[in-house]
């Protein structure tokens, strides 16, 4: 007996699947064919949704972002917290966990992902910066941040920090991520008009990123 589902749940059972696949057995070695038999699918309901392969990875990808900008929205729109404790909570809420969002960064560092990759940065920014720029015109009002270009500001400092600290652009050794990673905060730090060291929280988890991928290539060496 066929079964029956909404649009919007199909849409997602082919994506789960897709997702599944891309980060155990890669995005390069997955078909389309393995979709369909992932899901148990025609073809043809398959290309009802998407037109291709790489039309899914961008869903997904564009799905990971939502839930990203989604979890900064609510966090931003709490009334008991003040600028830098959103800033902070809003940048852990981006920060991928060591499962299914970490292996689908992975496979977009791959070179036949670049542009989708590039998309995702972009995209990242263009979302993300109207919800922190709410933020920082609340700081300002605070008296905790000083700048008369809230959202340009905030725009410099998310190009900088998401293509300089992206590890599938640049890949800097861990000294100089860290010498990096100082320089961002006091950048921040500086164009926010915030005091001296109340962005040290940003430094930390930059620095974590530094130990993450140092962490990796030893791995790789063993």
């Amino acid at each position: 007996m066929r079964i029956s589902k909404k649009p919007e749940e199909r849409r997602n059972e082919i994506l789960d699947a897709a997702e599944m696949l891309f980060t155990t057995q890669g995005y390069s070695n997955t078909t389309v064919n393995d979709i369909l038999n992932k899901v148990g699918i025609a073809k043809g309901t398959f290309y009802y949704y998407f037109q291709s392969k790489e039309e899914v990875m961008d869903a997904i990808v564009m799905r990971f972002i939502g839930m990203g900008v989604q979890a900064a929205k609510q966090i931003a729109a709490d009334p008991n917290l003040q600028a830098h404790e959103k800033i902070f909570q809003i940048l852990m809420a981006q920060k991928p966990d060591t499962g299914r969002k970490e292996q689908m960064i992975e496979q977009l560092h791959e070179v036949n992902n670049a542009e989708m990759h590039q998309k995702s940065l972009v995209e990242t920014i263009l979302q993300l910066t109207p919800v922190l720029t709410e933020v920082i015109e609340q700081g300002i009002a605070e008296g905790t941040f000083r700048t008369p270009y809230p959202k340009e500001t905030i725009e410099f400092l998310l190009v900088s920090s998401q293509f300089l600290f992206d590890e599938g652009i640049f890949e800097w050794p861990p000294d100089e991520w860290m010498q990096k990673a100082l320089a961002f905060t006091y950048v921040m730090e500086t164009t926010l008009g915030a005091d001296q060291g109340s962005f040290s929280y940003v430094l930390e988890m930059i620095g974590q990123g530094s130990k993450n991928i140092h962490d990796k290539g030893a791995d790789s060496h063993e």
